[in-house]
């Protein structure tokens, strides 16, 4: 033990950076401009510091369902809104920023000016629920539990951390491994810290139905497993007085139904038995809501602009079968989708076309590339689709009419190209039929879809539509098994590792990543690479957009839409914050107005 010791400060003494080179110690870090909020900042703009506390938040979750308080395994479904209130973080980001984190648990943060490393001194006023400090300890055994033990997300997000060192009883260091990762530090700050003292005797890669301990403004309180959560708010919380917190966090009660069918959950908040509806249907936010409590104003039907990146929202395929390997033939499936009679016929004309990977942001590539974007996109010529080069990518586009005849003419040329022939009114090759399968765990999207496998039946393509529960949906997809599904790829200002775990190939072979697709393709992993290691905004606006235009022209998914705006109805009993920020609607910046509550008789049933 004594010689593992003294190895052990041997290789803490090589590492150290010498005094007269120490980085400062701030209140937070930036990915690339300065802070927006000076030291001392005593709250976020976009929150009231003087919200009352006290109330009920009730909320409904659709369709889904929980039998887990552990979020950060594979197994189970765990219990969400709510749970993640339960833990705080080394660091915390704003919502008006493109992408900036302050202390939380972290008191400081300090990194060199290559950041190849990043030290946090914690705060030696924040407590776990229990009364036990939060230790240096804590922070290492959770980082290296989750690299072990958690969801292959977290091997895969700290996989370039080389290690993590104890500074202190309250102070902690992680070194990386050699290359340039500017974003590195914030993912670290973004560490949920776990309690090492209660999960001692307890299995980590197990579902959990125990309330577990937190250190965060909530802490699980009643609960039926599928049917209900509550999260209580915790009255001696040590961070309430924080200025990342001033303002937030004002419900004493969080109560979370859950509920089976969408329909039914609809017909739940309009009958008053919860408070707050993001919707996400175009047809009941045009359809659903002609109802006497929005007439008179007992709930308020409102929408809310913002300016987060749209992502992407489409109809994936999965590479890993054969029958989506050749481009051409993606390409075709694409063709087959009318957005425009879907957005007049089934969406009431709210949603914008998807035509990019970061649509709805300076990040999103237009017309030709620029020279900045050619830097790093011609060492690939040869290897990427010869129109990233020449031509500027534009989705299929229709007359609305319903009547896609040029579309599917040119997806059966690509058809045909692809060695593909109809044969009896069905599309084969080497003798076996092109039919596949849609996978959905919605039903709602049913109405989406299945007009979509009409188009695709006229090229020959059977497309069955299978819809399964909640449980189900995700073993298959977290297993790859499945032909195409509805998948979403959510960006943020601020682009980084996140795009490895996407688009990578080596989360292509990793269960349970969130690289749906199967995309195995160095080039990709090329431009990604060089857009984690930006040095600056204007190289990761040129390289985020080189790496647009590599996925939009290998035709990986059918682009859906977006819509940039929350839709969001609640009852009339809220006060919020005169400033929405950037990212939109932060619910828990709302609070109770007792004025207007008052005004709501029978509002619950």
């Amino acid at each position: 033990m004594a010689t593992r010791g003294l190895l052990c400060l041997a290789l803490a003494c090589c590492f150290a950076v010498p005094a007269h080179a120490d980085p400062p110690k701030r209140h937070g870090i930036a990915m690339y401009d300065d802070l927006k909020y000076p030291p001392g900042f005593q709250h976020f703009d976009y929150v009231n510091p003087d919200a009352p506390k006290g109330g009920t938040l009730r909320l409904g979750v659709a369709e889904g369902t929980f039998d887990s308080f552990n979020p950060f395994i594979i197994k189970g479904n765990p219990a969400a809104p709510g749970i993640g209130s339960v833990w705080e973080t080394l660091l915390v980001s704003s919502a008006d920023e493109p992408f900036s984190e302050y202390g939380l648990l972290a008191e400081t943060v300090q990194t060199p000016p290559d950041r190849s490393w990043v030290a946090f001194e914690l705060r030696p006023e924040a407590r776990w629920h229990d009364g036990k400090p939060v230790t240096a300890d804590d922070v290492i055994w959770t980082f290296e539990t989750l690299r072990a033990k958690g969801a292959p997300t977290y091997r895969f997000y700290y996989a370039s951390v080389d290690r993590v060192e104890k500074t202190g009883e309250r102070g902690v260091r992680f070194v990386f491994k050699p290359g340039t990762n500017r974003e590195l530090p914030l993912i670290v700050g973004q560490l949920p810290v776990l309690p090492k003292h209660w999960w001692a005797g307890r299995e980590f890669d197990k579902t959990l139905l125990e309330p577990p301990l937190g250190s965060g403004p909530y802490k699980v309180g009643k609960f039926e497993a599928g049917r209900f959560v509550e999260y209580e708010r915790v009255p001696d919380y040590w961070g309430k007085d924080l200025p990342v917190n001033r303002g937030r966090d004002n419900f004493d009660l969080q109560h979370i139904d859950y509920y089976r069918d969408a329909t039914v959950a609809l017909e739940a908040f309009k009958g008053g038995n919860f408070d707050f509806r993001p919707e996400a249907s175009a047809k009941d936010w045009a359809t659903a809501y002609d109802v006497p409590e929005v007439r008179d104003g007992r709930i308020v039907k409102e929408t809310v602009p913002h300016h987060r990146p749209a992502g992407m929202q489409s109809f994936a395929m999965n590479l890993r079968r054969p029958l989506f390997q050749d481009r051409r033939v993606r390409e075709a499936l694409g063709l087959a989708f009318d957005f425009e009679w879907s957005n007049q016929a089934l969406f009431y004309g709210q949603y914008t076309r998807t035509r990019s990977y970061f649509d709805n942001s300076e990040l999103a590539s237009r017309g030709l590339p620029d020279a900045a974007e050619l830097a790093v996109l011609e060492p690939l010529r040869g290897t990427l689709p010869k129109e990233v080069f020449t031509r500027e990518f534009r989705v299929p586009t229709t007359d609305g009419s319903g009547n896609n005849r040029e579309n599917l003419r040119r997806a059966a040329e690509l058809l045909k190209d692809a060695g593909w022939a109809v044969a009896g009114g069905k599309l084969t090759k080497d003798g076996q039929p092109f039919s596949f399968e849609i996978l959905l765990d919605n039903p709602q999207f049913e109405r989406v879809v299945l007009p979509y496998a009409k188009n695709l039946e006229k090229l020959g393509i059977e497309a069955r539509v299978r819809t399964v529960d909640t449980s189900q949906y995700r073993r298959r997809v977290d297993s790859f098994d499945f032909d195409m599904i509805v998948a979403g790829f959510p960006e943020s200002d601020s682009p980084g590792n996140e795009q490895r775990e996407y688009w990578g190939s080596e989360a292509a072979k990793r269960e349970g990543s969130r690289n749906v697709i199967g995309i195995a393709d160095p080039a990709i992993d090329s431009l990604v690479d060089a857009l984690i290691a930006s040095p600056d905004r204007a190289t990761l606006v040129a390289r985020t957009r080189a790496l647009d235009r590599a996925l939009l022209w290998g035709y990986y998914v059918v682009p859906n839409w977006y819509i940039g705006s929350d839709r969001i109805a609640y009852w009339n009993k809220f006060g919020k914050p005169a400033v929405v920020p950037k990212d939109g609607v932060q619910i828990d910046a709302w609070w109770i107005d007792s004025a207007k509550a008052a005004a709501l008789p029978g509002a619950r049933k």
